[in-house]
């Protein structure tokens, strides 16, 4: 079997023999559909998991702000990692080590943590921020290249999208990515790792993914997670222009990807949130 070590860049191995010399690879818990290698490490006694970029990586960067100006709510409780070595220049990061399993089974009581972590991570407010008119200008250049979104889906689209409002929003740190994937369960604690979509956006943004698949599916997961949340940050217009965006971003990211179940995925729910908004104006608000 090849080094895992071997997938980081030169500069990369070097810098990692400068913050932790002698380390060992435990585990590869790379995916292999991006460009960002993880390992999970031992140094002396410490159990450590590091992120390395690519080239074109952008996530390093998200994460380590991440770390560094968002987390400690969650740090503070052992509810997230802590960062021990970063360097933006070279993508690459150093966290301690979170036990635990990904969570598979679902449950009340599972989201009714996620809904409580994530109040704390919101509970931020940062401001306002360009958010509509970027997004909108994104979804406008995803619908330029390569998909297979029917030509009359886009031209509807299009219509819809150049016809939203462009003016600043509130933003509050947002995971990015917030599902069950990205959550870890240890003696009945859940716990969050995975900050590479973490950014400054509108706390309605954290809800797409759960709405289009675990919220779906289960009503009462719903319930709980507002119940541990605490109040529901999903504003008219705004989250139905979030839930068409992520709609575009799901469907195009996926055909660019290969990944067919997942671009099923992004086409219905394009189909949904134009059938949504045909009963509704999501142009406003």
């Amino acid at each position: 079997m090849s080094d895992p070590i071997g997938k980081l860049a030169p500069h990369q191995r070097a810098l990692l023999d400068t913050w932790l010399p002698g380390a060992r690879v435990v585990r590869d818990h790379s995916w292999g559909i991006v460009e960002t290698t993880v390992l999970e490490l031992t140094h002396g006694d410490r159990r450590l998991i590091l992120k390395a970029g690519g080239a074109t990586d952008h996530h390093i960067a998200r994460e380590l702000r991440a770390h560094r100006e968002w987390l400690t709510p969650w740090t503070s409780r052992g509810r997230a990692s802590s960062l021990v070595h970063g360097d933006v220049d070279a993508k690459l990061l150093v966290t301690t080590y979170l036990p635990g399993e990904l969570v598979t089974a679902v449950s009340p009581d599972v989201f009714r943590q996620a809904g409580e972590l994530l109040a704390m991570l919101h509970d931020r407010p940062s401001g306002t921020d360009d958010y509509e008119r970027r997004e909108n200008a994104k979804c406008l250049r995803l619908l330029d290249g390569p998909h297979r979104i029917a030509p009359a889906t886009v031209d509807r689209l299009r219509e819809l999208i150049t016809g939203w409002p462009a003016e600043p929003e509130p933003v509050v740190p947002t995971h990015g990515d917030w599902q069950p994937r990205n959550w870890l369960i240890h003696e009945g604690v859940v716990a969050v790792i995975d900050f590479g979509r973490a950014a400054l956006r509108p706390a309605y943004t954290d809800l797409s993914r759960l709405a289009a698949q675990d919220f779906r599916d289960d009503p009462a997961l719903e319930t709980a997670f507002f119940e541990g949340y605490g109040s529901d940050p999903r504003t008219p217009g705004g989250w139905d222009r979030g839930r068409m965006r992520e709609a575009i971003g799901t469907a195009c990211w996926a055909y660019a990807q290969g990944i067919d179940d997942f671009e099923a995925q992004g086409h219905r729910m394009i189909a949904e949130a134009l059938a949504e908004n045909s009963s509704s104006d999501v142009s406003t608000g």
